[in-house]
This record gives structure tokens, sequence and C-alpha cells, in this order.
């Protein structure tokens, strides 16, 4: 037999018996994955339930979410449109974070109209790809001009920006240590969780128990002292020149919140550590556009070095999109205005006292602070909700409740935030109705 017609048999058996061999290779592993997915099947989790079931407690506790569907009326805040089903009806708000009403202010409006139509509606990529528009380098120098540093970075969010820039510092810095206030906010937290750096939580605005923890380590040991000005919830502000000193006598870098602070304070709104002097002493003030100054976005400021570190190593920034324009431009009008207007201030200061007083009168406790925020403490979560949905409900009266886990349990409260443009007749309408309801719900009152 000629060579060849031997190869080709050779051959032929051999391509059979590889055929044979995947046939039998490719039967086994579907029978396997028949096994495998029979077993799947039988003792699958069965997510729709764990879902149920872990929802339902919320319910139970009484501190199941449920979000208002508002439509804000530029022109008439504190006024709003509240949604039920297809029908709108009327409430007046009085838990917003646009602590100011900015969010409605004509200057505000017309730059963003404007440059949405100049720019139009997007960034159109990451600031490193063709998403760096000029209001943002005009919204980070006015920034940095606002708390007189040499350098800003704007992010989506507050949230992001703590995150971004914590996360960032702590998973690069060798050894460093964050030494973060115990009641910092979850950004903040999530931030330090995130780089994997060592952390230390001190005592909520406790100097002593700060200092104790920062001597407990070598001074070779770098370390950063992460904490707030004013603290959302209870409205308290921090010790900003004892912690300051404190962390200058053991070399810390100083990472400080300004959120609720920022529009709000010092005699260009430029925060609680523009009021006590001390910017020029925090190595990074962090911001919201989102609160005070009426739009989105937030941002840090510090030295030009500490800015080009975060902007070139930070994925929270790299990575996403960059603000739209036309938000960056009426951030621009909004600083600036409140750098030369004190009417703002001065008329929100003037309500919050107001609030506060009526409140006094009949008895309705709130937690003490010298900030903006007040607290009307209830205790317990199932009537918190209850005062809440009744308030909306009956009264057009928007107060969210707040419960676990943004604050601690049996401190459920309404977190109430006066604006400048809530009148009198607002104030009436809003005490009225918690007097009738506190009484209803068997509620103490404060001794005077």
């Amino acid at each position: 037999m000629p060579p060849g017609r031997r190869r080709r048999g050779s051959m032929s058996r051999t391509l059979a018996a590889a055929l044979f061999l995947a046939r039998r290779a490719n039967l086994a592993h579907t029978a396997f994955n028949g096994r495998i997915r029979r077993r799947g099947i039988k003792n699958k989790m069965d997510f729709e339930a764990f879902f149920a079931t872990k929802l339902d407690s919320l319910h139970e506790e009484g501190r199941y979410r449920v979000f208002a569907e508002l439509e804000r009326r530029a022109g008439a805040f504190p006024a709003a449109a509240r949604y039920v089903g297809p029908e709108a009806r009327d409430v007046t708000v009085w838990c917003s974070n646009d602590y100011l009403g900015m969010g409605q202010h004509p200057k505000v409006l017309a730059a963003m109209h404007e440059a949405l139509d100049r720019c139009g509606a997007g960034a159109g990529g990451t600031r490193n790809i063709s998403g760096t528009n000029h209001y943002h380098v005009l919204l980070e120098r006015e920034l940095a001009d606002l708390h007189g540093k040499e350098g800003a970075l704007i992010f989506t969010s507050g949230y992001v920006s703590n995150w971004t820039t914590l996360s960032t510092l702590g998973a690069s810095i060798p050894g460093v240590v964050i030494f973060s206030d115990a009641l910092n906010h979850a950004s903040m937290i999530e931030g330090v969780r995130h780089s994997r750096a060592e952390k230390r939580i001190w005592k909520h605005n406790d100097v002593k128990d700060l200092e104790r923890q920062l001597a407990l380590l070598p001074a070779s040991t770098p370390k950063i002292v992460a904490f707030e000005s004013v603290y959302s919830m209870d409205g308290d502000i921090a010790p900003l020149r004892e912690i300051v000193e404190v962390a200058e006598k053991y070399g810390a870098l100083t990472y400080l919140d300004e959120v609720h602070a920022v529009g709000m304070y010092g005699p260009r709104g430029g925060g609680i550590a523009e009021r006590e002097g001390l910017m020029d002493r925090i190595d990074i003030i962090e911001g919201t556009l989102g609160k005070a100054f009426g739009v989105i976005g937030g941002y840090i400021t510090g030295s030009a070095r500490l800015i080009d570190f975060v902007r070139s190593y930070a994925s929270g920034f790299i990575f996403t999109t960059a603000l739209p324009p036309a938000v960056a431009a009426g951030a621009i009008a909004s600083i600036r205005h409140l750098k030369v207007s004190q009417m703002e201030r001065m008329r929100h200061r003037e309500r919050v006292a107001a609030v506060r007083s009526r409140l006094d009168a009949i008895g309705i406790p709130y937690m003490p602070n010298p900030s903006h925020i007040v607290p009307v403490m209830v205790g317990d979560a199932a009537k918190c909700k209850w005062l809440s949905d009744i308030l909306l409900d009956e009264h057009g009266i928007y107060v969210q409740p707040i419960n676990y886990p943004t604050v601690p349990r049996k401190t459920e409260r309404l977190r109430i935030t006066p604006t400048p443009l809530h009148t009198d007749a607002d104030i009436d309408r809003l005490v009225s109705a918690l007097s009738g309801l506190w009484s209803q719900c068997a509620l103490a009152r404060a001794v005077a």
C-alpha cells in the first residue's frame, strides 16, 4: 500500500478517534451542566423573597422611606406642587437644602439659560476627553477665590467629592492614618473605607480625644484629620480652631467638609472657616454647589499641587462625565452673588430665630444649636413618620421624617430648615399644625 494512502487512512482513523472523544467529552459536559442546573434550581436563593422580607422590616419599624413627588415652582419657592397620582396639590416645603432659595434666583436662572443656549445641554465627555468647558474653568477659579486657595476641582456631587478625595489620599499616601470624626457624613466614611487606609474614629467634636489618639502615633506617620463644620442632623458646629491647632501640633493634614456652611456663613459665604479666619490654616476645604448655592455638584479647594494630584489620580474624577456647562454657569452666578450680598444671610438668620421662638412658645422640643438647622425631636420612628404624613396630607406642609440609620434610634426627628422666603403666614401654619398633632400623638412638650 502506498505511503500516502496509509497516511490518509491513519489520519482518518485519528480524526474519527478525536471526534469520538470530543463527543464523549461534550456529552459528559452536558450531563454535568445538567446536574449543576438541576441542583441550582433546587437550592437557589429566592432573591425576591429576601427583598420583600427586608422591606417588610422597614415598614414594621416605621422607617420605610416614601419619596414625595414634587414640582418646584420657580419664583414661588418654598411653594411646590405635590403629585398624588395625576392630581397636584399645593404644599409648602420646610426641609429643603436649598437654604437660601438660590435655586430660583433670577441671576442664577439667567446665567443657566445663557449657557444652555450657547453650549447646549451636556458637557460631552469626561474632563480629560473633550468635557472641560470654559465654564468649568471659571467655576474652579471662583471657588479657589472663595476659600482663599490656589486651586479648586469640581465633581458631580458633594458625595462624590468627599468619597473620591478621601479614598484617593488614603490609598495613595504610604502608611497614612485617617482620623475621622464619629459623626462624619456617609460620603466621608465610605471614602475612608474604600481607601483601605488605617482609620481612627475620634469622639464627636472632642478635641481631647483627637489629641489623645494623635499622640499615640510616631511623628513620622502621615496623618489626615477629617471633620465637618456644620453637622446636618444635629446642627452643631465643630470647634474648628481647636481642631486645627491640634492637627498642626501633630503635623496632620486637615480635611474640612463645609457642605452645610458654604454660602451661609462668613462675610462672602466661604463657610465657618472663613467666619473664624481659619481658611489659610486648613489644607483641604470641601463643599457643595447643591445646597446654599442652589444647583448641583461638589468641589475641593487646596494648594495647586494637591488639586493637581487629585485631578491626576482620582478615578471618581477621571472616569465620569463632567457637569453640564449650564450647571457650572448657574453656580458661578450664585457664588458671585453671595460673595457680595448679605441680604439672604441676614433674612435667613431672622427666619430661623422666628421659627425657634414660635416653637418655644408652644413647647415643641427641638435640639438647640448655633446653626440654621432646627431638629424637632420626636424620638419614635412610627410617630415621626405619622407626623410627617399628616402634615403633608392634611396641612400641605412637607417635612421629611429623619429616622435610623441617618440618626440613632430613639432620636428620630423632623428636620426643619427655614429659608429667607418663608413668610410669617407659613410659620403660623407650621406651628399651629405641629401643636395640634403633638397633642394627638401624646408627645411631651418642653418646659419653658
